[in-house]
């Protein structure tokens, strides 16, 4: 079986793009070339800055010859259809057969399609996956129409086995298939020929070619750390770095350089930032100081100097760039120890939303709201309500509109350097997490409180102005910031109820604010400015004019008013639900079913999050053992028997039963079991101790088991009948004061 191997050579392909483009050339081909009928063992893609490269192996020399039955219409059909057939089959109508069927005669064809060889199979695929190349932006360049990420110069595509090599033949807008390639750019330019993938990859390696992006980046990370350790320094870890730069060289050349002594003291954070951002350095820190106080460099090439050119040239850019950083930091300083609510005023012009106003009105609102969930979280209403209006003052710094990244961080230094507590200055850099899974959640209160009133804002903001997610669309990341307020209200043992606090939320994006419209608009009836009498359509009215239209409108103001209430409470109840949807997607990777947390949803108090999570995990611990589950079951054979009997007699079986009228020892065992079980099930649920309460449900399984095994419940005797179907409402009524079990599946 032969191997094949495919280069499509070109200009420096973009190093995000290049792990993508790999992947997509090894599935259009293997997909192709199985598609065809040539299977393999094995493929694998390697890129590098230059060339996308995909090695397969055991490749078939030729797809499988196919014979095919078809069966097509009826004898006696008419000639359209026939003929029809006919096309699609590729035969003529002395080709075809005539067999009985259940239905009658019917025509039927035989169609032969023999092998192809690998090379014609190939060179097709190749041909239309170059054409058709999904490059996320691409270009054309020369006279020709085909579109590449850059220049593409050469096609390298050969078939080994046993006997040798053989050029795939074949030709892309002028550019034919050969057996050749190029080392590197600048250090071993020349051609030449391969004969297969080993071949080829140490070729490539003497040319100076590292063709593995994993096998680059590993040289480059164990390169910069072995030149830090021994300067006593160490790299700041950065995979995403690593992986970009890996894709910007062919043959990695570590160096390592200084930072001027006059950029030192600039907070890490933002040397780091900037060296990456601008210049693709890694960092090196002092482990001793934490200051950043050297740089990291991959150059592309061996120099007769050993790198001292390119580290000089590199040197002197990051001193320009960093000139910057310190030009920003210093002035950024001066607003902050002077007055930072010069910076909070120009969020006044900052439109946040068009329909939830600017960023200065959104920050009232979290500090409003921070206000009101600080004693709930256990901080301090004023300082929470100055660490919101603090928290998002960095978003003017000039450090910020250089480094968006640095939101938040910076703000942190900068409410410091302003003289404010600590506490407040963290609440700046932690009131955006957690942003993910797997990202830290604060503690601090009122970091805590911040960035929860910060999360609810945004969540009812948009779900005010109707901006919901819708499938897998989520442009406000809405379902990041319920998945940050689930954890930081579960993380951090919080109580509260989450319908009041949004339906506040809720009203101050949606009611408060058209209130507030109209408020400004009666406040200056006659006096309406010519925007406003142009909106109403009111020029050139008379005065009086004006104010009785106005005067209406106003005696309307009451019914709109219950309109919009109406909406936003079925707008808060929504969220409710969608809260419910990622609590739901959270607890899964805990194990607790869907189901589950329906049925705790269903009880009271379901807007309570870190209430509804205690109930559903002390229901699922319990549905885990025998007994659960076995009670579950016999509830819900209580519960249709139960169900049954009410739709059929028309009432409702929920007045008490009589234990005098009990005639089996498992019956009476049952109201006994019911009354203890009650009684405990009652304490638990008083003092929120679910998994007592759960226990206490569990131990039900016995009597009841025992009970369905010994008693018939719809008897002939019409007071015993009545009695049992009551005792069963009592089961029902035990039970479903723990969760509602109807909604458990199986």
């Amino acid at each position: 079986m032969p191997d094949l191997l495919i280069e499509l050579f070109s200009e420096e392909i973009p190093a995000r793009m290049q792990t993508r483009a790999g992947e997509d050339l090894k599935k259009r081909i293997t997909d192709g070339l199985v598609e065809a009928g040539l299977t393999y063992a094995g493929a694998a893609s390697l890129t590098t800055p230059r060339r996308l490269t995909l090695a397969v192996e055991g490749l078939l020399a030729e797809s499988p010859s196919i014979r095919e039955e078809r069966k097509g219409p009826k004898v006696g059909a008419p000639d359209q259809a026939i003929e029809g057939f006919l096309r699609g089959a590729g035969v003529t109508r002395d080709q075809l057969e005539e067999r009985e069927t259940p239905k009658g005669a019917v025509y039927f064809a035989m169609i032969e399609k023999p092998g192809r060889p690998a090379t014609d199979i190939v060179a097709e695929v190749l041909e239309a996956t170059i054409r058709n190349f999904p490059w996320p932006k691409s270009m054309r360049w020369g006279s020709g129409s085909m579109r590449w990420v850059r220049p593409l110069h050469s096609i390298l595509c050969i078939l080994n086995d046993e006997t040798g090599a053989q050029v795939v033949p074949l030709e892309v807008e002028g550019i034919k298939s050969g057996d050749t390639t190029e080392g590197h750019r600048f250090m071993a330019p020349n051609q030449f020929s391969v004969t297969s993938f080993e071949d080829y990859a140490a070729k490539l390696k003497r040319a100076f070619v590292v063709l593995s992006p994993e096998e680059r980046a590993e040289h480059i990370w164990n390169d910069a750390q072995n030149m830090a350790f021994a300067a006593g320094l160490e790299v700041v870890d950065d995979k995403g770095l690593l992986a970009e730069v890996a894709g910007l060289v062919e043959w990695p050349v570590v160096l390592m350089g200084q930072i001027d002594e006059e950029f030192l003291e600039l907070p890490p954070e933002v040397l780091q930032t900037s060296m990456k951002e601008h210049q693709k350095f890694f960092s090196v820190k002092n482990p001793k100081t934490g200051r950043i106080e050297r740089f990291i460099t991959v150059a592309n090439r061996e120099t007769a100097d050993n790198g001292a050119t390119i580290l000089a040239g590199n040197q002197k850019v990051l001193s320009a760039r960093l000139a910057d950083a310190k030009f920003f930091w210093e002035n950024d300083l001066r607003v902050a120890k002077s007055d930072m609510t010069q910076w909070t005023r120009a969020l006044e012009n900052v439109t946040f939303h068009n329909k939830l106003g600017t960023q200065a009105e959104r920050i009232d609102r979290i500090a409003a709201l921070a206000r009101e969930l600080a004693p709930v979280v256990g901080a301090d209403a004023d300082q929470a309500e100055k660490a919101a209006r603090l928290a998002k003052a960095d978003l003017s710094s000039e450090m910020v509109n250089e480094f968006p990244e640095l939101q938040g961080l910076m703000g942190r230094y900068y409410i410091e350097a302003a003289g404010e507590d600590a506490a407040v200055a963290a609440v700046a850099q932690e009131h955006y997490s957690p942003l993910g899974p797997s990202d830290d959640v604060p503690t601090a209160p009122l970091s805590v409180t911040v960035a929860l009133a910060d999360k609810l804002d945004t969540l009812t903001g948009f779900w005010a102005i109707d901006e919901k997610p819708t499938g897998s669309k989520d442009p406000f990341a809405l379902r990041r910031a319920a998945l940050g307020v689930i954890r930081l209200v579960l993380e951090n043992n919080l109580r509260f109820g989450f319908l009041s606090t949004a339906w506040k939320c809720v009203k101050k994006c949606g009611t408060d604010r058209e209130l507030e419209h109209l408020e400004k608009i009666f406040r200056n009836q006659i006096q309406a400015d010519a925007d406003t009498l142009k909106r109403f359509g009111l020029e050139g009215l008379p005065k009086e004019g004006v104010k009785d239209f106005f005067a209406d409108l106003q005696s309307n103001l009451q019914e709109n008013l219950k309109e919009w209430i109406v909406r936003d409470h079925a707008t808060t109840r929504d969220l409710l639900s969608f809260f419910h949807d990622r609590l739901k997607t959270f607890l899964r990777d805990e194990g607790i079913r869907h189901d589950i947390i329906d049925a705790c949803i269903a009880m009271e108090g379901n807007d309570d999050l870190n209430l509804l999570v205690k109930r559903a995990r002390a229901l699922n611990a319990v549905i885990a053992t025998e007994d659960g589950e076995n009670l579950v079951q016999g509830f819900k054979r209580a519960n249709n028997i139960l169900s049954q009997a009410e739709e059929k007699d028309g009432v409702e079986y929920s007045y008490g039963a009589d234990v005098k009228f009990a005639e089996t020892d498992s019956e009476k065992a049952l109201f006994a079991a019911l009354d203890q079980a009650q009684a405990q099930i009652g304490t638990a649920l008083a003092s929120e101790d679910f998994p007592a309460a759960m226990t206490a449900m569990s131990a039900l399984r016995g009597p009841v088991d025992a009970f369905f095994e010994d008693v018939q419940v719809n008897t002939d005797n019409d007071i015993l009948r009545r009695n049992r179907l009551n005792l069963l409402s009592q089961i029902r009524k035990v039970c479903s004061s723990v969760a509602d079990l109807t909604r458990i599946e199986g």
